[in-house]
């Protein structure tokens, strides 16, 4: 995975007032922190820092404002619940080499056997990989398979260096036989016998 460089600013004040002068201003508030580190408060552009959060697990290159530059990865983003907008930004150092527990979305490639019911019981997997060797996504093919196939997370073929570090016996997904619900009478037909039934008994009380 390419780091994505992010240029942050200095940050010396906080606060609900502060954050949204920082916000107004086109900046993202964010704390960098990990390694036993002391915290490391900064901005970030919001524009180009919302776009590096839509890749799953992003891993950025912080350029901070004494020079040096620092790996990191989204540990929690707040957003605004009604327009979305990243609020804040907590991102964890991290280093080459070293290696990080995260989870990584499953995609599902292919078509199950024609007129087979897929279910997809889980989305995402957790793996072990270095920090620089993060996965963006695991695909499973699922073609062509029948009905009674379920597949766990064992059953997931994992890049080379990447371990899982999930429950193997999770179930993933299930391909089964649709249900056929029995077509029931109309309203229209249950009238219409009605009617007869009404007429029937008319004819035989007129006998």
């Amino acid at each position: 995975m390419a780091e994505i460089e992010l240029i942050a600013g200095a940050r010396s004040e906080f606060g609900k007032g502060a954050a949204r002068r920082v916000r107004r201003a086109g900046y993202i508030p964010a704390v960098l922190y990990g390694h036993g580190a002391d915290p490391i408060h900064i901005t970030l552009p919001a524009h180009e820092t919302m776009l590096a959060l839509r890749q799953a697990n992003a891993l950025l290159e912080i350029a901070l404002p004494d020079g040096k530059k620092q790996l990191a990865l989204p540990k929690q983003v707040q957003r605004d619940p009604i327009r979305d907008a990243v609020e804040h930004v907590d991102l964890v150092i991290v280093r080459k080499g070293e290696r990080v527990t995260v989870e990584v979305p499953l995609t599902l490639t292919g078509d199950v056997e024609s007129g087979a019911l897929l279910v997809q019981d889980r989305t995402f997997i957790t793996v072990q990989a270095e920090a620089t060797g993060i996965p963006v996504g695991i695909e499973v093919s699922v073609a062509g398979l029948s009905v009674g196939t379920q597949l766990t997370l064992a059953d997931v073929q994992l890049p080379v260096g990447v371990e899982l570090a999930d429950n193997p016996e999770v179930l993933v997904l299930a391909v089964s036989q649709p249900h056929v619900a029995a077509p029931e009478e109309s309203a229209e037909d249950a009238a219409s016998a009605a009617v007869e039934d009404a007429s029937a008994g008319s004819a035989e009380s007129a006998a």
